[in-house]
This record gives structure tokens, sequence and C-alpha cells, in this order.
């Protein structure tokens, strides 16, 4: 219990996060699951502030939403957490991948096609959708 407490402390952690990392510790899996559920029971752990915590830290680092959604579940998350905190950044997206074009290009020059398709290759590794790419670079662009 103490060392699950300590980990939260530093920073949020998901339940299957924290078991992972308390096995690693040599910690037997019931013994961790008791305690990662008291944490729990405590409002010490929960998987929805970790989830919006995460996607907070992504989204202002300036990844989207498809490679968010997919970090979250890696963490184990359930797709109905991942779907609520991703509903609660919906209409910030657009202006999220807008500001990181303007960071990283000179927007005179986006309207050039060499410059539209490195930009948009950001956007895609960074994990914007098609839609919002689309919208972005119109605008952008000028189109």
């Amino acid at each position: 219990m103490q060392r699950a407490l300590g980990m939260l402390v530093r920073r949020e952690h998901s339940r299957k996060e924290l078991a992972r990392k308390l096995n690693a510790r040599g910690i037997d899996a019931e013994a961790a699951d008791a305690a990662i559920e008291r944490l729990s029971n405590a409002g010490l752990q929960d998987d929805g502030r970790f989830a919006e915590s995460l996607t907070r830290t992504r989204a202002n680092a300036g990844y989207g939403p498809v490679r968010i959604r997919v970090e979250l579940a890696t963490h184990g998350l359930e797709p109905g957490v991942i779907d609520a905190v991703l509903a609660e950044f919906a209409g910030e997206w657009i202006e999220r991948a807008r500001h990181l074009l303007t960071r990283r290009f000179d927007r005179k020059r986006l309207a050039e096609l060499s410059i539209k398709r490195k930009a948009m290759g950001l956007l895609i590794r960074r994990g914007f959708d098609g839609d919002t790419i689309r919208t972005v670079l119109d605008v952008e662009s000028g189109d």
C-alpha cells in the first residue's frame, strides 16, 4: 500500500500501470490488486483522472486525439473512459492543430504543395484525424 501511494504522490497512474510497477518491485499480484482497490475506493487512484491528466499533457504538447486514444488504451483504460475524456476536448482539436502549424510553418508558404505535404505529414504523425487536417490546411493555406 505504501509503495503504491508513494507512486501516486509523484503523479497519476492508471490501475494497470500501478499494478505493473508494483509487480516489478516484487509485490505479488493479489496484494497489489488489494492495495490498488483500497486506493481507488479512497479516491486516491482514479483512471478517469489519470486519463484527463495524460490527455491534457499530450494535447498541450501538440498531439491529436488519434494518438492520444492509442496511448490511453495502452494504459489499460476502458473505451468508455477514453471516449469521455476525449469528448471534453472535442472542440479544441482544430485550434490545437492550427496552433501547431503556425508554430512550425510560415503561413504564407502553406499554399505551396511541398510545404502543405510536410504540414499534413506532421499532423498525421501527431495523431490528428483527416477531417481536422483538411479543415486546418484549407483555412491556413487560403483554399
